[in-house]
């Protein structure tokens, strides 16, 4: 093999000659995990972190023990500003890290490790090589997978390589370039909440009527569905089944996964799941044509009860739905088929989905009650202006979004030259 002048070949590819690749527990002062009993909870008092904590980023939200059970327990492993805490034994994402940034007190369960980086190391630099998938890899690679929970042990943790610049200095301009970047992505995260804020309260407001557009004025009126769709059920077919061969198939969970109120066959088609079957064996009222309106009829909870999406499908290619869906087909052009994007989102919909939801680990809705749930509309004209101004929104929402998944991209790319030195800042 020939090694690029200036690099040598090491374990975890090439690197610069005045880089080092040393095992974790070198660049440490220790490598500690929490109390391997469950603690006495008590309702104020000094913060327990866990797994939940390291994976939704959120350390506001915790357990509390008590003052004389904190200084017992934060002997065997004190939290500190500059620690890297870590998921090491968990059914979720075994080796998720964050950094501690601020003055801590509190104590940790057995189920994470704190990495207590030593001066050779700077802690950020540390940080951000946490969140490389080289990384990840090799928590994976020294995991016990076949335990319940997952789990990494603490000699393990210690061993695993990690390449960085013999100076800090070079190490904290690396860090500080992917923590710009990670500001702006943050940044595009919040004006994505406010926007999503901004189009939630005006669907809540256009779509019952509260707020009118300028020159709408006349009556709303009120019917069931029933009054306004056909119900049908779908072609039954289990995720084993599909593939990318056959005609398109919509399965209720990629409704459930979706953030989108509607599927467009013809941009989607490459997206879409597919069922080699005949067509004749499917049937008409399980075919989706262009405006039908698609929910499940199974949810782990009762938000998911009303999730459904609307079938853009010009084209009109052969589109089947699938197990635990509900097909609701047109009898009336009363319902433009942008609105139906909509209309059903509004809190008061969702309620008449809560209220007549059955089950306890499963929420359902029969084809019998969807079709009792009232829809308040106002005429054509007005449906057309509010869905072009959602979907003005809705516009708006995907540029930033876009934007924000291009700025990852990039993050993801400077990360991969950045801590492996392809591409020196110092």
């Amino acid at each position: 093999m020939v090694v690029k002048p200036g690099y040598k070949q090491t374990e975890v590819g090439l690197v610069p000659n005045d880089w080092d690749v040393v095992p974790l527990a070198d660049l440490c002062r220790s490598i500690c995990d929490g109390t391997h009993f469950t603690p006495r909870y008590v309702k104020y008092g000094i913060p327990f972190y866990s797994v939940e904590n390291v994976t939704a980023n959120d350390f506001a939200n915790t357990k509390f023990i008590s003052e004389s059970e904190h200084a017992r327990l934060v002997k065997r492993c004190k939290p500190e500003r500059g620690d890297i805490i870590m998921t090491r034994i968990t059914a979720g994402v075994l080796g998720d890290t964050r950094i501690l940034d601020w003055d801590v007190n509190a104590s940790i369960y057995v189920s994470l490790a704190l990495i207590k980086p030593n001066a050779r190391v700077d802690p950020e630099y540390l940080y951000r090589y946490s969140k490389s998938s080289a990384f990840v890899g090799d928590v994976e690679k020294r995991a016990l997978l076949n335990a319940t929970p997952k789990k990494i042990n603490m000699r393990d943790i210690g061993a695993i390589p990690i390449p960085a610049p013999r100076s800090v200095n070079e190490q904290r301009a690396i860090a500080g370039s992917l923590s710009d970047v990670d500001a702006l992505i943050g940044a595009l995260d919040q004006i994505i909440a406010k926007k999503r804020d901004l189009k939630q309260a005006a669907m809540q407001q256009l779509l019952t009527g509260h707020q009118r557009l300028p020159g709408f004025h006349d009556e709303w009126e009120v019917k069931t569905l029933s009054d306004l769709f056909t119900f049908g059920g779908g072609y039954s077919a289990s995720r084993d089944q599909l593939s990318s061969e056959g005609h398109c198939y919509l399965h209720y969970g990629d409704i459930h996964k979706s953030w989108k109120t509607f599927i467009d066959v013809r941009s989607d088609y490459q997206d879409i799941p597919k069922l080699d079957i005949p067509l004749n064996r499917v049937s008409p009222v399980s075919v989706l044509e262009d405006g039908d309106v698609v929910f499940v009829d199974a949810s782990e909870d009762d938000e998911g009860t009303s999730r459904h999406v609307v079938v853009v499908n010009k084209d009109k290619t052969p589109f089947i739905s699938g197990l635990h869906t509900i097909v609701a087909k047109s009898k009336t052009n009363e319902l433009d088929h942008q609105y139906r994007r909509y209309c059903f989102q509004t809190t008061a919909i969702k309620r008449q989905f809560y209220f007549y939801a059955v089950g306890t680990k499963v929420s359902g809705i029969s084809k019998t009650n969807i079709a009792k749930l009232t829809l308040p509309f106002p005429s054509l004209l007005e449906q057309t202006a509010i869905a072009e101004v959602l979907s003005d929104m809705d516009t708006e929402l995907a540029a930033l979004e876009q934007r924000r998944d291009k700025n990852r991209a990039l993050k993801q790319g400077m990360m991969q030259e950045l801590l492996t030195g392809r591409i020196r800042l110092v």
